[in-house]
């Protein structure tokens, strides 16, 4: 096949020159009679159908300085005059517009037919000429490059001159879409902007029948809009409703995608234009309509688009009314599940979902969509923890809505709403004013206008001389402008919490009336908490461990003073009569206690953390007073039948319960001792030690309930039990077996004792004889040890037997017991001491058992000595240690977590005999020496 003969055209350089000629001289040429055509047109058109579009061609087409004949052409163009009015919509499109589409590529169309002639147009000869130099230059401005030099040599005003004056749709497509290009780069976007081309492209969309031509519009203004600043003028300029429009109208669906992702982007952090504009357009049916589009690219921008709406109050209810509520909830349940997409794409739908939480009629359709569920699941989700603040403030919606509000009870709300006072604040954006509710619309009034009779006030307040002149009275203080305050809360029978908190800050110009309770990050929970608190029994949603502890963190733990309604919810809960059994069952008096009276926070036991003080006597303060409220509530006639039924027809864990919260809210001696004392309460709550726990701070509780009653019972140190020191260490007494243990003894020892060691010990006969009834027998008796001058002591160490023979030959006091005492922090079990307490008993020395018992107590028991000891004490099984042990337990004066921690001992020691813990403790917390006869504690 012979090869095609080569044309002028197919040199670049022939095309540049031609280019450059044209752009020099003007638009016309010498008309080639063989092929119709001038020179200018073969050049252009090869320029577009073969240079451009070859691989690299763009580059050399820049490289070899084509842009620059390129604009002056077009410059020419923009020069010749205004053209007639667009065609009628009987013009055909070239088969150049049909490829020119909105994305970047190239286009591939071959040379643009002639425009219909129903109506005025440009000469033909220059529209060819346009339509292939717009074509060129938009293929061009593919490219970064290309895009950067056209900016430079000044092409945006040309193209918008062209836009303004030629209104052919093939003119107006080329141009829109080399504008759209160009947008690409955020320099080339602010020029177009400021060259006034955002009007000319609306009017194209109302004016262009073209559905090709539409989209290169709707492309050029999605790319208009890249930054907050060029969407908020756009949108005030007008460009949102003809969008609206076009969408309402059900095009076909490439202007369907093309519309969609250009409302996408305008919506984008959505101003009161964009959001009024698409509402008067009719949009927002059609989008909730393409929110089920079986294309998912059209589907996802419809939903991201109600989302954007959302924002702002004002469309929320007609966006409501066209079923958007649903939609936005089941796609975001969608996205949710187990095949759903990642929180990224969660979170606008998330922020949609809670501000359509604003609305009355909305939250009617969210709460029967099943949004009360969805929104439940993200507050306990930790993976959304950053979304928490945002939903707890939509469910503060839901306020006044009883049966809303049961169901979030039912939910579990209330214990998420209390571990919220004190997490994380989250990295949501504060919402405008523009967000804001649109129940309420804002009055368009002018601002701070003056009322007549606060004219006439300050005329009066000047003319008497109360105020200088106009500006020291503020328009605030009008009756007019008066605050509303808050609904006045339910009164308690006990006084308000008397923690004191700071007096707010006086604003100038505003009355001291106008202050309002501080709004910080837990203000919604609080509120949530508040209404809740107010129902006639809201025991089983708030006297509960979590709730409980949340709010006690938050008063002890904010950084600054708390809410006073968090006060307020603690005093409502504390004198509600209803809440004394939950109160009870739930050890929430204990934890009262604890927490706020003695500053021991469930994190702080058993490992004390390092905690501020500051506010430590307020914290006090208000522990003591919501302690109060609950006696009044306990010691009532209804409190204590109630007590009285729990005590004793209740499960066996409230028994317990009801058992060690008496001491805290009982201070009647009538009350109490018929419940502790005898009906058994006491003892159900020694018996329930050794028993598995039934609450982390149990034996914290248990060691401060034992205190407290202990000093019901006794209010001074009873004098029965003797101290766990009661000898003077600094004077001990004189030591009478020394003098046997010098190189010359006086009197001479006419006996030694042999020890398994081999050590000979000296002693006297008559006084180991008269000393124990076992050495009587065995020195003055008829055995064979009372014939011997060396009698054998078997299994007795040395340190052992010196404080045996120091008291047989009359030591009391001398300090000898001491010596096999080992010190605090090393075991009794296994050493020396045990060894030698067991010989006491075995040579029938009760006295010296004793006089060990007590240098134990001294040593383990005394200022050296610690908690840890006191398990260690007990583990030696003598009733009189015991009896130290608990004396040192539950003895005034001490500090609650040692005494905890010494009870934590008791019972690991004690182990499954729990009747000498049980004895030793009844005995100290009765005041009598155990052993002895006291009152009958039987159940």
């Amino acid at each position: 096949m012979a090869t095609a003969k080569p044309t002028p055209t197919d040199s670049l350089s022939f095309c540049l020159a031609q280019l450059t000629a044209a752009a020099g001289e003007g638009l016309g040429g010498v008309k080639d009679t063989a092929t119709n055509e001038t020179p200018l047109g073969r050049a252009l058109l090869a320029l577009r159908t073969r240079h451009v579009k070859a691989a690299g061609g763009i580059e050399r087409f820049r490289a070899r300085g084509g842009l620059l004949p390129l604009l002056a052409l077009l410059r020419r163009a923009s020069a010749a005059g205004p053209a007639p009015s667009q065609a009628g919509s009987g013009s055909a499109p070239s088969p150049v517009e049909s490829a020119a589409i909105a994305g970047p590529a190239p286009s591939s169309d071959p040379a643009p037919a002639a425009a219909s002639s129903s109506s005025p147009s440009p000469p033909a000869r220059l529209r060819k000429t346009l339509d292939l130099a717009l074509s060129i230059l938009a293929n061009c401005c593919t490219e970064e490059a290309c895009r950067a030099e056209v900016r430079r040599l000044g092409g945006i005003i040309p193209l918008v001159t062209i836009l303004q004056c030629v209104k052919t749709d093939s003119i107006q497509n080329r141009t829109a879409r080399a504008l759209g290009n160009l947008a690409m780069e955020p320099e080339s976007c602010g020029s177009i902007h400021s060259a006034g081309a955002v009007p000319l492209l609306i009017e194209s969309l109302t004016a262009c029948q073209d559905s090709q031509c539409l989209q290169s519009v709707v492309r050029a203004l999605r790319n208009l809009a890249d930054s907050p600043q060029h969407r908020l003028s756009l949108a005030q300029q007008g460009a949102v409703r003809p969008l609206a429009e076009l969408l309402a109208a059900a095009p076909d669906p490439a202007l369907t995608l093309a519309l969609v992702r250009a409302l996408l982007e305008l919506s984008r952090g959505c101003s009161r234009a964009c959001a009024e504009q698409l509402s008067l357009g009719g949009g927002l049916g059609p989008l909730v309509s393409l929110a089920s589009h079986p294309k998912k690219a059209v589907r996802e921008a419809a939903i991201l688009i109600l989302a954007n709406l959302c924002a702002q109050g004002l469309v929320r209810p007609a966006l409501g009314n066209a079923g958007g509520v649903e939609v936005l909830l089941g796609e975001l349940q969608r996205r949710r599940g187990p095949s759903g997409a990642g929180p990224a794409s969660q979170q606008p739908l998330v922020r949609a979902v809670c501000l359509l939480c604003r609305e009355a009629i909305n939250r009617a359709r969210l709460r029967d969509a099943g949004g009360l569920e969805l929104l439940m699941g993200l507050l306990r989700d930790p993976r959304a923890s950053t979304w928490h603040p945002r939903v707890v403030a939509a469910l503060v919606g839901f306020l006044y809505d009883t049966g809303a509000l049961g169901r979030l009870q039912a939910l579990g709300l209330v214990p998420l709403l209390a571990g919220q006072l004190c997490g994380e604040a989250g990295d949501e954006e504060e919402e405008g004013r523009e967000a804001a509710s649109w129940d309420f619309p804002e009055e368009q009034t002018p601002e701070r206008a003056e009322a007549r009779s606060f004219r006439s006030l300050r005329s009066w307040l000047i003319s008497e001389g109360y105020a200088a002149g106009p500006g020291d009275i503020s328009p605030d203080w009008s009756p007019e402008r008066c605050p509303v305050s808050e609904p006045a809360e339910p009164a308690s029978p006990a006084r308000s919490p008397a923690v004191r908190m700071p007096r707010p800050l006086r604003t100038p110009g505003r009355s001291p009336a106008a202050a309002e309770e501080p709004w910080g990050r837990e203000g919604p929970a609080l509120l949530l908490l508040s209404r809740f608190s107010q129902a006639p029994d809201p025991s089983g949603a708030l006297v509960t461990g979590p709730a409980l502890c949340g709010l006690l963190a938050y008063v002890t733990g904010a950084p600054g003073p708390p809410s006073p309604r968090a006060l307020r919810i603690l005093a409502r809960l504390t004198c509600n009569p209803a809440c004394l059994e939950a109160f009870v069952r739930s050890y929430g008096a204990a934890l009262l206690r604890a927490w706020l009276v003695l500053g021991v926070a469930p994190d702080d036991w058993p490992a004390l953390r390092t905690r501020t003080t500051g506010l430590r006597g307020q914290h006090r303060e208000l522990g003591e007073m919501l302690l109060q409220n609950l006696t009044v509530q306990a010691e009532s006639p209804f409190g204590v039948g109630a007590l009285t039924h729990l005590l004793l027809s209740g499960s066996p864990e409230d028994r317990v319960a009801c058992a060690l919260t008496l001491p805290f809210i009982c201070r009647k001696p009538s009350l109490w001792r018929r419940l502790l004392l005898d009906q058994g309460g006491l003892r159900l709550l020694l018996s329930a030690l050794t028993r598995p726990v039934p609450h982390p701070l149990f034996l914290f509780f248990a060691a401060d309930s034992l205190s407290c009653l202990h000093g019901l019972v006794s209010p001074a140190a009873s004098p029965a039990l003797a101290p766990a020191i009661p000898l003077d260490l600094g004077h001990p007494s004189p030591c009478l077996y020394e003098p046997l243990l010098g190189p010359a003894p006086l009197p001479a020892p006419d006996l030694h004792f042999l020890l398994d060691s081999g050590l000979r010990l000296p002693a006297q006969r008559a006084a180991s004889s008269t000393a124990s009834p076992f050495f009587r027998a065995l020195l003055a008796g008829s055995f064979a040890e009372a014939q011997m001058d060396l009698v054998p002591l078997r299994g007795l160490s040395p340190s052992a037997a010196w404080p045996i023979l120091h008291h047989l030959h009359g030591c009391r006091g001398c300090g000898a017991a001491l010596g096999p005492i080992p010190p605090p922090g090393q075991p009794l079990l296994g050493s020396e001491a045990e060894e030698a307490l067991e010989a006491a008993g075995r040579f029938l020395l009760p006295g010296l058992e004793q006089e060990l018992e007590e240098a134990v107590g001294r040593v383990h028991l005394g200022p050296q000595g610690g908690p840890e000891s006191v398990g260690e004490v007990f583990r030696l099984g003598r009733p009189r240690l015991a009896a130290h042990c608990a004396q040192w337990t539950l003895g005034p004066g001490q500090c609650p977590r040692k005494r905890a921690l010494a009870l934590v001992g008791l019972v690991e020691a004690a182990g499954e005999e729990a009747g000498p813990l049980t004895e030793a403790l009844l005995a100290v917390v009765m005041g009598v020496e155990l052993g002895s006869r006291g009152p009958s504690l039987d159940c």
